[in-house]
C-alpha cells in the first residue's frame, strides 16, 4: 500500500488548484470573456443606445474586461512554475514519492506522469515567454508560434484532468483501495 508523504499530498492539491485555475482562466478566454465576440456584443448594445463605437474602441473595452482574468492566469502560472520547481527538489531529494511500479500498467502511469511535467514545464515556459517576451526581444512572429503550441497544449492538459480523475476513481474499485483517502490525509 502506498503511503504519500505531507509534502507530496500538499504538493497534489495546491497542483490541482494551480491547474484548475489555469484551465478555468483558459477556458473563460475561449467563451464567455473572449474579446472578440464581447467587443461585437459592446458595439451592438452601445448603437441600441445611440452611441457609435470604432471596432477597435469596442475590442479595447471587451479586453479591459477581462484584463483581471489574464492577471489570475499569470498568478496561477507562476504557482505552477513554481510548484514544477517544487517537485523536481522532492524528486531529486528523494525519489517520486512512490515504489517503483513493478506491472506494466503502473508503468505506463509513470511515463505519463512524466510527460505530464514535460508538458507542464513548457506551459510554464512559454507561459513566461508569452507574458515578457516583448520585454526580451521575442519577435510578434515568434511569440505567435509559441501561443499556437502553448494554446494546443493547454487542451491537452484539459483532457488529462478527467483521465486522470477517471483513473483514480477506477483504481479505487480496483486494486488500490483507499487510494483517494491516503492522497487526501496519508
Amino acid at each position: 500500500m502506498r503511503h504519500y508523504s505531507p509534502a507530496l499530498r500538499l504538493w497534489h492539491w495546491l497542483h490541482a488548484v494551480a491547474i484548475t485555475g489555469l484551465l478555468g482562466t483558459f477556458f473563460l478566454r475561449k467563451t464567455f470573456l473572449s474579446w472578440r465576440e464581447n467587443s461585437a456584443l459592446i458595439a451592438q448594445k452601445m448603437d441600441e443606445f445611440g452611441i457609435t463605437v470604432a471596432p477597435d474602441q469596442a475590442k479595447a473595452i471587451a479586453v479591459a474586461i477581462r484584463a483581471p482574468m489574464w492577471e489570475w492566469h499569470i498568478i496561477f502560472g507562476w504557482m505552477l512554475a513554481l510548484l514544477l520547481l517544487w517537485r523536481a527538489g522532492m524528486v531529486l531529494r528523494g525519489g517520486f514519492g512512490y515504489e517503483r511500479a513493478q506491472d506494466w500498467h503502473m508503468r505506463l502511469v509513470h511515463v505519463g506522469y512524466f510527460g505530464l511535467y514535460g508538458v507542464l514545464g513548457f506551459m510554464a515556459l512559454s507561459g513566461m515567454a508569452l507574458h515578457y517576451g516583448g520585454d526580451f526581444g521575442l519577435e510578434k512572429a515568434m511569440l505567435g508560434q509559441i501561443k499556437s503550441a502553448h494554446e494546443f497544449l493547454a487542451w491537452a492538459v484539459a483532457a488529462f484532468v478527467p483521465l486522470h480523475v477517471i483513473g483514480v476513481v477506477v483504481a479505487e474499485h480496483r486494486d488500490q483501495k483507499g487510494v483517494t483517502s491516503r492522497m487526501i490525509s496519508g
